[in-house]
């Protein structure tokens, strides 16, 4: 991969992301509609580097704005990818409040969505190591925007989100922490490596 090359390190990172789809959220059947979807090729991937919450926020408005813009047939749902920033779990889950702002600011709560995904995430009240944090850890810091009325209609075909949750847990419980490892799902792109693209509105001197 040419460290020149933003598209070349994009396509990377949204392909680990997309064969931790494949192998953990279809493959486990940690979310029983996400299959369908990803055959229809309704997911989009997007990736940012950006480093600060205010870019981050920027990033986040655009993906929102685009996704309702669109019909459902054509993308039903994204994941935007932080490959560079939040990579500390603590300050990854205080910037959801911030998105969750954001949504009311567009008037879109009711509308989407944003469910979240990181490497080190850790469910309230369990210990860093917990199998069960593994159903929400993906290669990278992630945001899924969701379709309400998508949520709506899983709902009423697969039940209540809470009975999923309880068999997740007991997928997780069976599997374990070697099971997971063979995924094979860990990140590719040494972000370290690949110089960044330059911060926005600054020129290089």
């Amino acid at each position: 991969m040419s460290n020149n090359d933003p598209s070349q390190f994009a396509a990377a990172v949204a392909n680990d992301v997309r064969r931790w789809l494949e192998r953990a959220v279809i493959g486990l059947n940690l979310c029983p509609f996400a299959k369908a979807v990803h055959v229809r090729g309704q997911v989009h991937y997007a990736v940012t580097r950006a480093d600060s919450a205010a870019e981050i926020l920027m990033d986040l408005e655009r993906e929102l704005r685009n996704l309702v813009a669109l019909d459902a047939a054509e993308r039903d749902t994204t994941l935007l990818i932080l490959s560079d920033s939040l990579g500390d779990f603590l300050e990854f889950n205080d910037f959801l409040d911030r998105a969750d702002q954001l949504l009311l600011d567009l008037a879109m709560d009711g509308i989407v969505q944003i469910a979240s995904f990181h490497p080190d995430y850790q469910f309230a009240g369990t210990a860093p190591d917990d199998i069960g944090n593994f159903t929400n850890r993906a290669p990278y810091p992630t945001l899924h925007l969701l379709r309400e009325a998508s949520i709506d209609r899983a709902v009423q075909a697969f039940g209540a989100a809470q009975p999923l949750l309880e068999a997740n847990i007991r997928t997780m419980q069976k599997l374990g922490h070697a099971g997971w490892a063979t995924l094979g799902i860990s990140r590719s792109v040494d972000v370290t490596k690949v110089p960044p693209p330059l911060a926005r509105g600054k020129i290089r001197r």
